[in-house]
């Protein structure tokens, strides 16, 4: 799950790091209320959006006056914002945020995120940060510091000392970036963080380290332990069929295809998705209804997949364990009689109660392809969706 800056910003401050005084707003009267009360000589006006580079793309706006701040507001506010990260339909910018404007004399790259190839937390850092990080990563690989964390440990004050050290900090700084560093950190771990980026960090004029910008994102599988973050999580916006699936808890994810699929259990989902690009066809959706789900929830799956108006074929492939395989027949029939489907339907069972599911299908008298066999069975959905 990612999250805005703003909200990063509202959770880091809850670990007393430092940060200039900020607000969001969602239209232009409020961001000049907002900076009205900052009272500052320079105001940041930032587009907020889940994707980095928004520097360069014109989604960050200096401001000297209330005046340019309704402007900058104006410009940013109900427009599309197009990254090199949010691809070319770009991101719908909502809300933006005031920040007051400081004196920077340098700025630095500070990352905690999880490596999973050392199967432990990172701590990242460089002393190139701002808006060309990308670029530092890949023309001076030697700029960017890794320290790997020792779960048992944690992190200690030499690792973030010998970080100090390699960002030539004069020790007379070192207390203080040990101290934020740690609060990040405590952060990071605190929040089940899955990455915590600031980027950047900066040193100001009068030696003050600051917060300047984050990105964070969270293991939506821990959400429950954080109330704070599931109700951020529940006000995203997302698309009808992305909230009638979280709705129904089933895992969607919406593809550029036109084979509807609906598979129990990840691992089937992702080998029907490959036996399909296999015989030449290209998935519409990963939908995994689970190991325990009931007639109606396969009906709520069905539904989904037939609002989809890319979809030209439905491949069902389910593998009866703990599930059904009745069950999803009567879930079949059910989704059938209340949408009047007129896609090609093809349909594998596999496992518990198979025959009592194959005889509801074929009592039915519908139209429906039936296969014991993986590989027939999604060549004809492919063929069929052509």
């Amino acid at each position: 799950m990612n999250i805005h800056e703003y909200q990063a910003k509202q959770l880091l401050q809850h670990y007393n790091v430092s940060l200039l005084r900020n607000g969001v707003a969602t239209t232009s009267d409020e961001a000049v209320k907002i900076a009205s009360e900052i009272e500052a000589k320079l105001w940041v006006v930032k587009a907020q959006v889940h994707a980095g580079g928004r520097g360069k793309a014109g989604g960050v706006v200096l401001a000297r006056s209330l005046d340019d701040v309704k402007k900058a507001a104006e410009k940013l506010l109900k427009t599309t914002l197009i990254t090199h990260q949010t691809g070319h339909e770009g991101e719908y910018v909502e809300s933006v945020l005031i920040e007051e404007g400081c004196d920077i004399a340098k700025e630095f790259y500070i990352s905690f995120l999880i490596n999973r190839d050392q199967n432990c937390i990172s701590l990242v850092a460089s002393s190139q940060g701002g808006m060309d990080i990308e670029q530092v990563a890949h023309d001076t690989p030697d700029a960017i510091l890794t320290e790997n964390i020792n779960p048992l440990l944690g992190l200690k004050d030499y690792v973030v000392r010998k970080v100090a050290f390699s960002l030539n900090l004069d020790v007379s700084l070192h207390l203080e970036f040990v101290s934020l560093i740690k609060k990040i950190y405590k952060a990071f771990v605190e929040l089940d963080a899955m990455m915590l980026e600031i980027n950047p960090l900066v040193l100001t004029k009068d030696n003050q380290f600051l917060v300047l910008d984050t990105k964070a994102s969270f293991d939506e599988n821990a959400l429950y332990r954080h109330p704070n973050l599931s109700a951020i999580y529940r006000s995203q916006k997302s698309s009808d069929i992305d909230r009638e699936a979280q709705k129904h808890d089933l895992n969607y994810v919406k593809l550029d295809g036109s084979v509807g699929c609906m598979v129990n259990g990840a691992g089937l989902a992702m080998a029907t998705m490959d036996m399909i690009h296999f015989h030449g066809g290209t998935p519409a959706n990963f939908l995994d209804v689970g190991g325990g789900a009931t007639a109606e929830k396969v009906a709520a799956a069905f539904k989904i997949i037939c609002s989809d108006p890319h979809v030209k074929s439905i491949f069902i492939n389910i593998f009866g364990g703990i599930m059904r395989c009745d069950v999803i027949a009567e879930g079949i029939l059910k989704a059938i009689e209340e949408t009047s489907l007129s896609l090609p339907l093809v349909v594998r069972l596999q496992g518990t109660n198979r025959q009592e599911g194959l005889d509801m299908l074929e009592k039915s008298g519908l139209k429906i392809s039936v296969f014991d066999d993986f590989d027939q069975a999604a060549a004809s959905a492919v063929r069929l969706s052509k």
